[in-house]
């Protein structure tokens, strides 16, 4: 039997037919769309979810740096959906899959990883490949730096004044990593028209009108971070003033860490206000904040997804680091006053960072960016 299959092809996923084949019966001699796997790029990124999501500006830089190159990205299967749609990445592989199989097998010509914990550390030490970016592990289980643009980010890890002193973006130190001049490259995320009509739907299903302009008002700050999160007094006072606009309407943005505050925060406000639940999918939150007008949020998912959607963020900063943070132009920092910045998962401190940042502040920061 002749073989037309060009098993080489990065379209092609090994068990099945190709897309193109799928679509118009398409075979290998003569495709037009034949993408030899020539230039291979490995990216290492398990953490956190919003993490995960900042970390895709990299893909435009390294398109334009490499335009012929296959990117192969490996996570955790609870980040996973962040790449549907995306059309830089050629595959996704997560570690509870077929990540450690593969990087056994495979090769790379270059392989990424921004984070020093140990294990990311370990995959990018064992991914067969010469050239390597970012964090690595030696022979004696100590984290290096895979090259000295990487020294930066590894020592802003270790020592706290460090990171309290910087001034660049997450983005910007993840270029200079990369060897690639940042230029405010965006966050790649995109949603579906099926997803913007879903959130469509959920929203005048709970009586959201024409006309009305969502505010979405996160009230999480992850597990880890408890003083991530704006104070709940401020919440509802803040809540009370955009009810008392007629135009707006105010949407709590949670997810399973709120479940409790989401029901003492609905009980407290009118029955106008709108919920998204605790239990929401990553993509139903997602198409959820990219159908606001605005979002009040802490240092967490929710801001990145604003961000990569373009949607006016006012954010709130109180333990972590606001110079980290891009908003793209296109939303205001305001920081806690006092003991800021500290990286203290939880402290005892009174009144607490977050209280020092007022409604007030936050519904006129809002007001300007609408």
């Amino acid at each position: 039997m002749n073989t037309i299959l060009k098993s080489d092809c990065r379209h092609f996923p090994g068990s099945r037919p190709c897309t193109f084949n799928k679509a118009d019966g398409t075979t290998c001699p003569g495709c037009v769309h034949y993408a030899p796997k020539n230039f291979r790029i490995l990216i290492i990124k398990l953490d956190a979810v919003g993490d995960v999501l900042r970390t895709t500006c990299l893909l435009p830089g390294l398109r334009e740096k490499y335009p012929d190159a296959e990117i192969i990205w490996v996570t955790r299967a609870r980040t996973r959906d962040l790449f549907l749609n995306n059309a830089f990445v050629s595959e996704i592989w997560t570690v509870e899959n077929d990540a450690l199989a593969r990087l056994g097998v495979e090769r790379f010509d270059l392989v990424i990883n921004p984070d020093a914990d140990k294990f990311t550390a370990a995959l990018a030490a064992a991914a067969n490949c010469a050239v390597k970016l970012g964090m690595t592990l030696d022979e004696r289980g100590s984290v290096q730096p895979a090259n000295p643009e990487a020294v930066e980010w590894l020592q802003m890890g270790a020592f706290d004044d460090l990171k309290k002193k910087n001034t660049k973006t997450y983005q910007q130190i993840v270029y200079e990593m990369c060897g690639m001049a940042y230029a405010r490259q965006r966050i790649v995320l995109e949603t579906t028209r099926a997803e913007r009509e879903w959130a469509g739907e959920f929203l005048s299903g709970a009586g959201v009108r024409g006309g009305e302009r969502v505010i979405g008002l996160n009230l999480g700050g992850g597990g880890r971070w408890k003083r991530k999160r704006w104070t709940e007094e401020h919440m509802l006072a803040f809540a009370g003033s955009v009810l008392t606009r007629p135009d707006f309407r105010l949407l709590l943005i949670g997810g399973p860490f709120e479940r409790e505050l989401i029901g003492r925060m609905l009980s407290k406000l009118p029955p106008s206000v709108v919920s998204s639940g605790h239990d929401r999918t990553l993509r139903e939150l997602i198409a959820l904040v990219g159908a606001c007008a605005a979002v009040v949020t802490g240092d967490t998912l929710c801001l990145h997804v604003a961000c990569a959607l373009g949607v006016p963020v006012v954010a709130l900063f109180g333990p972590t680091s606001a110079a980290e943070i891009e908003l793209y132009g296109n939303g205001d920092k305001l920081v806690a006053k006092g003991c800021r910045t500290c990286y203290l998962t939880d402290c005892e401190v009174t009144p607490n960072c977050m209280d020092t940042i007022t409604p007030d502040e936050v519904m006129g920061a809002m007001l300007n960016r609408l």
